[in-house]
């Protein structure tokens, strides 16, 4: 059995100011994003040149702030919203959601690809490979912060949250989903855009993928205690959440496929790269 650090929520301070180590994983999550979308935009079919990067890591930033704290109040706490509205801007209290800040991402990039007249798709296949290792810096910064840890076990990797009021012995799902909805899902995602592909795959790739890993993952993860399980006594809040990101993934990818998108010599991606 293994004991979490308990690490100080606070990494750093400055003089007045306390840097925490969630807002340390952010600022690394939109790093890694400046990052890989730097590398992206360097290949001949990018829709993105490297100067339109600072921008679209700005729309996404928005995206993701904005609609995950949306979502979280909406998908998770939404009766206590329903009483105090304000609840909404109390960041502070902690509380995003990935889901909500999915759709916040996807509407920010809705209305980027308006504003820069490339189709909606061919950005999402360019945004995809970059979300990943964003989540596996939030699912870190959720390690460090004892929040959402696991169900009971007894496996000898079973560990004690100092949080925990019950102090049992769980799974440490937070890096259950940081290897899977973060560096695996990224090696998948980013293997599969090296090659052209038709508009729309690898959107789906990323949305399979991620659905599939948290519908496991959630599995040996801990309900939030004020929903516990939306159905059947064993399906969760995440699980459900994911199913339309399952079905919306399964939906691009046979889309993708039936109907490439055709360039001016009219051949597919696939068919040029070979």
């Amino acid at each position: 059995m293994l004991t979490h650090p308990d690490f100080d929520p606070v990494a750093l301070s400055l003089g007045p100011l306390d840097v925490h180590w969630y807002g340390i994983m952010y600022l690394f999550a939109f790093a890694s994003a400046w990052f890989i979308a730097m590398r992206r935009a360097r290949r001949d079919d990018t829709p993105i040149s490297q100067p339109q990067v600072e921008n679209l890591i700005t729309y996404g930033a928005f995206g993701v702030v904005l609609g995950g704290r949306i979502g979280y109040v909406v998908f998770y706490n939404f009766e206590a919203w329903m009483r105090d509205p304000l609840l909404l801007f109390r960041l502070w209290e902690g509380g995003m959601s990935f889901h909500g800040g999915l759709i916040g991402v996807l509407l920010a990039m809705l209305f980027y690809a308006h504003r820069i007249h490339i189709p909606y798709l061919r950005l999402t296949d360019f945004v995809a490979p970059i979300v990943p290792l964003g989540l596996a810096f939030g699912r870190l910064g959720n390690f460090i912060g004892q929040e959402l840890w696991g169900r009971p076990t007894e496996g000898p990797w079973a560990m004690v949250f100092p949080k925990d009021p019950e102090l049992l012995p769980r799974h440490p799902s937070q890096l259950y989903q940081f290897a899977m909805e973060g560096v695996l899902l990224f090696i998948i995602v980013y293997v599969f855009s090296r090659k052209p592909r038709p508009t729309g795959a690898v959107s789906g790739v990323f949305l399979v993928g991620y659905a599939c890993f948290r519908i496991i993952v959630e599995f040996a993860r801990e309900p939030d205690q004020h929903i516990q399980f939306d159905l059947y006594g064993w399906v969760t809040r995440g699980q459900l959440l994911s199913l339309p990101m399952l079905a919306l993934g399964i939906g691009l990818l046979v889309y993708a496929y039936k109907f490439p998108k055709l360039d001016k010599q009219g051949q597919s991606p696939e068919q040029k790269a070979s």
